[in-house]
Parts: structure tokens; C-alpha cells; sequence
């Protein structure tokens, strides 16, 4: 296999680039890459990391996952991006400065109207989507979340209506929730299909893999940013011998990373509760807290310290991570949550 200029070889581990633009600078902008082939044939894994910028712990995990003997223990393939945003690495931020919005909003999706010329972002993505579509069996796409977020994995929803019918989507269901139960950390539902479409989500890296390139495929979040998170990157590698294992690229039985989640229904994300009046945040929630409809998840104070509000949640369920900072304006989201989920993780792109 040849992605950029690395070119595997049976039983080696071997680096290369994947160029994905030329800068203004006259040198191009590259992808580092890792291909560890197997001596034998098998599945070929994808993993992705880091197209925020300052998501390090994935890129650690990623990196530390391609060992110098991996190649000599699995029945496979193994590619590995683990920086999928050098200019975000560069600045230690969460975006690119070709232009300041998300990159992981701009993967391929058919179903996608545009009359503008794709940007800069847009052909990087369309560039990696094109390199892993016709090759991965399955993907893993490593980010992190909040400052204090508990780690987590997220299962997108599996859509139909134009790329797959019920049937198929069912399969590909499937075959998602066995390797996202072998990662072995607690999993969050992607937010419900109407929501998932209108912020894009079917274009991050995870979501056009599953969703229009029909690849088993899943995001995990390895805890806050901007510093490696040890311990989490530890679990994460664990993590991603686990799908490796249940893929029957590597031999023996997962290894648990000791991670649970604190209830035990389905949950999906959710951006809750909302504060209508405008203070200091003082939460009363941690995350990895579980918590019921009507509980107060926090005050909301004066500059002075005087109470001003208290923030109850709608929902059943846990605290992922708590949002950075205490000024709060109106309307301003509080917490990201773990709720209560009812709904079929297969369904229609449109809800009409």
C-alpha cells in the first residue's frame, strides 16, 4: 500500500508525507504518515488524529499506537495520520489559518448543495477522504473534548435514504457497534439525525467515512486539550489494540481499560442545560456525574457572589465536561451531557 510516500512492506513499520496543499510560501503543507503492514493479509485499519490543532493527547495516542513491532504482530494494515491539522499543530489551536472555522465540517457528502468553489480546508479534506475511502475497512478518528472532560467515544447515527437503504444501514449498524464496544470506553450517541445533518457532522472525518464512503467508523474524545493527558492516552492506545483484536488483526482477547460509564442506559450528546440569565457560572457538577430530570446543575451568581439563578437539567444522565470559563452570557450552554436516549441509532437522512 502507498499513501503519499510511504510505501508498506510486509512485517515493516515505514513513515513518508501525504502532501494536501501547496502554501503560499512555496513549500507544501504535509500529512505525516505511518503504514505498519502485517506479514500476512487482513483487514486494513485507518487512524486518524488531531485535526484540531490542539487536540494533543490523540496525537500522542496515535503516534505511540505505531510501535516499531506492531508491523511484526498484526495480519493487516495499519494507517496512521496522526496530524491531520499542521497548521492548527503549529499554533497550538484548535482551527486552521487558512480560514478561522471548523476543519472537521468539510469531508465529502453527496447530498451537499454548493455553488461556491470548494476552499482551501475543503480539498485537504476531500484529499484524506480520498486516500482512506477505497482502502479502510474500518477508522478510528481520535480528538479530545473539554478542559476535565472524561473520555468517551462517540457512535454517529447511521443514516439512509440515498447512499444505503434500511437493510444496508442496519449492517453497517451493525458492524460499527461491535469495534465501538471493543474500544471499551463509555459511548455517547451522536445527537439526533435532524441535528447531526445541521451541524455537519456527516462531513467530519468519522461521519463521511461511515455515512458516504460506507466505512465502519468512530470519533473518540481522550479527555481536555492542549496538554497530553497521560493516563488517557495509556487507555486510548489500549483502545485502539482492542479494535485491532476484535478485527482479528492482532491475537488474544481485549484487554479492559477500565473505564464505565456512570449510568447504564443509552445516552446521546447533548449541549445542556442553557442559562437565561446572564452571571458567574459556579457549577454545581463535575464530569463523571450522574444526575436526574430536575437537578440543579449550577448557580448563577453576581460579580459580587450574590445569587442571581439556579440551572436545573431536563434529562437523565452524566456530565461529560463543563465549559471553559465562568462569564456567562444569555443562553450561554453550560455543560456537555450524557442524556437519556430512546431513539434507533439507524434512520432516515431526512426527517420529512
Amino acid at each position: 500500500m502507498q499513501v503519499g510516500t510511504a510505501e508498506s512492506a510486509p512485517g515493516e513499520l515505514v513513515t513518508g508525507w501525504l502532501d494536501v496543499t501547496d502554501l503560499p510560501t512555496g513549500t507544501p503543507e504535509r500529512l505525516p504518515v505511518l503504514i505498519a503492514e502485517g506479514e500476512e493479509d487482513g483487514p486494513t485499519l485507518w487512524i486518524t488524529a488531531s485535526i484540531h490543532g490542539n487536540e494533543v493527547t490523540a496525537l500522542a495516542t496515535a503516534q505511540d499506537v505505531m510501535h516499531e513491532e506492531l508491523a511484526s504482530k498484526i495480519r493487516g494494515t495499519v494507517v496512521c495520520l496522526p496530524n491531520l491539522n499542521p497548521a492548527g499543530l503549529r499554533r497550538t489551536t484548535r482551527t486552521s489559518y487558512y480560514h478561522g472555522d471548523d476543519p472537521n465540517r468539510y469531508f465529502p457528502d453527496p447530498d451537499a448543495d454548493g455553488s461556491r468553489p470548494p476552499r482551501v480546508q475543503e480539498l485537504i479534506d476531500e484529499r484524506v477522504f480520498d486516500a482512506f475511502a477505497d482502502s479502510a475497512d474500518a477508522l478510528v478518528d481520535l480528538h479530545t473534548a473539554q478542559v476535565g472532560s472524561i473520555p468517551f467515544v462517540i457512535r454517529d447515527r447511521v443514516l439512509y435514504g440515498t447512499q444505503r437503504d434500511e437493510d444496508e444501514a442496519r449492517d453497517l449498524a451493525d458492524e460499527l457497534e461491535r469495534l465501538v464496544d471493543a474500544y471499551d470506553f463509555p459511548v455517547i450517541n451522536e445527537y439526533v439525525a435532524e441535528e447531526y445533518v445541521e451541524q455537519n457532522l456527516q462531513r467530519s472525518t468519522a461521519g463521511a467515512a461511515l455515512n458516504n464512503a460506507g466505512i465502519p467508523a468512530f470519533t473518540v474524545e481522550l479527555g481536555g486539550f492542549e496538554v497530553v493527558e497521560e493516563d488517557t492516552r495509556e487507555k486510548g492506545v489500549v483502545g485502539l489494540l482492542n479494535v485491532m483484536r476484535e478485527l482479528d488483526m492482532l491475537p488474544g482477547d481485549a484487554e479492559p481499560t477500565g473505564l464505565a460509564a456512570p449510568v447504564d442506559f443509552p445516552v446521546k450528546r447533548a449541549v445542556h442545560p442553557h442559562t437565561e440569565t446572564a452571571g458567574i457560572v459556579r457549577h454545581r457538577v463535575e464530569a463523571g456525574d450522574a444526575f436526574e430530570e430536575g437537578d440543579v446543575i449550577a448557580d448563577i451568581v453576581t460579580p459580587h457572589g450574590e445569587p442571581k439563578a439556579t440551572v436545573e437539567t431536563d434529562h437523565d444522565g452524566y456530565v461529560v465536561g463543563r465549559y471553559h470559563g465562568v462569564a456567562a452570557y444569555e443562553n450561554d450552554p453550560l455543560t456537555s451531557l450524557a442524556v437519556r436516549d430512546d431513539g434507533d441509532v439507524v434512520v432516515p437522512r431526512s426527517q420529512e
